[in-house]
């Protein structure tokens, strides 16, 4: 791609992420549906203005941004939080997870998919999309018990979502062994765990030096681009790495008035093109190959949202006004169940092709009507909470 014809397209994606993000305090969207749908309208689903090669931009810029994402998220994991949280944020993460694997697979076995297939696709659905999520909650400018415990669940969710789903992908597959799947796990969990504090404990007490009391810029860039290229190079989760390695910060980093402010300050022009991107990238074709499968994917996804989410509010004993509302704000799915849906792809190719197709649609459906539902239920939250 030519020089000049890539610096006019980030220009314009720039100006067009403006406008969205603008919108997006004008409207009662979100702005990532705004950039998502925006995305789609100019991407090769729907009138192709952007250049070829555009794909090839998505990844570094995904990595980075979901990496800052991942810092934000681990900010939440600290100690007082899980003081005033911990026992919301483990019951309704654990119930999500695990009710999510089970009611989808009982309800795609009930109309007739292999159980396998089936359950391989429920744990595929236990994933989130944290960037989504997290971008909500800033752009609400709510900040109370309900968003706390929210950034927490995220947080680990996909953790044990990538648990879940080792343990199934290699239960279908332990005619060749159980050793390969939970490997992988082992490896992507336990790895990027390691890689975060190995940066995390240094990052926290050498940070905020050289201007006291807040780190610097250049320091942000230098420790979010360090743990995402190390987590790449050793083929472990950025976003475990990063979550690790914030939490470390956030827990260790006592010289600090508050270590985030400079990723914070960062993020935004990487939010801006990584949600249009990902909108250029949905693939609305998806949508319809499978017809009435995706319909009962999707439906019974938002069943075990709901369901999940409302038993594991009550085991957590969270505030009764906010019971129904944990399952509805944690719809949105992106990038994790597609990279879950590709190693199931790979390491069971007979069930390749649908295993894809359906993720796909998926994700196309929650990441547009998911973020919309999530800011719902904040606004809600903080109406009850004024109200009191």
């Amino acid at each position: 791609m030519e020089q000049s014809l890539f610096l006019a397209t980030l220009g314009a994606l720039f100006l067009c992420g403006l406008a969205a993000d603008h919108l997006g305090g004008k409207t009662p969207l979100p702005r990532v549906t705004l950039l998502l749908l925006l995305g789609l309208l100019v991407g090769p689903s729907g009138l192709g203005f952007l250049p070829d090669g555009i794909e090839n931009w998505f990844e570094p810029i995904s990595v980075v941004a979901l990496t800052m994402v991942a810092f934000l998220l681990g900010a939440d994991l600290t100690r007082d939080n899980m003081a005033r949280h911990g026992r919301a944020i483990f019951a309704i993460s654990v119930l999500i997870v695990f009710g999510t694997t089970a009611i989808v697979w009982a309800g795609l076995v009930a109309i007739g998919l292999e159980p396998g297939l089936a359950l391989l696709l429920g744990a595929i659905a236990t994933a989130t999309a944290p960037a989504a999520i997290t971008d909500v909650i800033h752009q609400s400018g709510v900040r109370n018990g309900f968003t706390e415990t929210i950034g927490g669940i995220v947080a680990i969710d996909d953790i044990w979502g990538l648990i879940v789903f080792s343990v199934c992908l290699a239960f279908i597959h332990q005619s060749d062994g159980w050793s390969a799947p939970l490997a992988i796990a082992v490896h992507d969990i336990g790895g990027a765990v390691l890689l975060g504090l190995v940066i995390g404990a240094p990052a926290a007490f050498l940070s905020g030096r050289l201007k006291p009391g807040e780190p610097l810029q250049i320091e942000a860039f230098g420790v979010v681009f360090l743990t995402a290229g190390l987590a790449l190079w050793l083929d472990v989760s950025f976003l475990i790495a990063g979550m690790t390695a914030g939490a470390m910060i956030a827990n260790l980093a006592r010289h600090h008035d508050y270590a985030f402010n400079e990723i914070e300050r960062i993020e935004l022009p990487f939010m801006l093109l990584f949600f249009l991107l990902a909108g250029a990238s949905l693939e609305l074709e998806a949508l319809l190959s499978l017809g009435w499968i995706t319909a009962a994917y999707v439906g019974l996804r938002i069943v075990a949202r709901l369901i999940s989410g409302e038993i594991g509010a009550r085991l957590g004993r969270v505030p009764k006004p906010e019971v129904h509302l944990y399952g509805p704000a944690l719809l949105p799915q992106a990038g994790v169940a597609v990279g879950m849906a590709l190693l199931a792809a790979e390491t069971v190719p007979e069930w390749g092709a649908t295993i894809m197709t359906l993720t796909i649609a998926a994700t196309v459906i929650f990441e547009i009507i998911g973020p919309p539902v999530t800011l719902a239920a904040i606004r809600r939250t903080d109406r009850a909470t004024a109200a009191r």
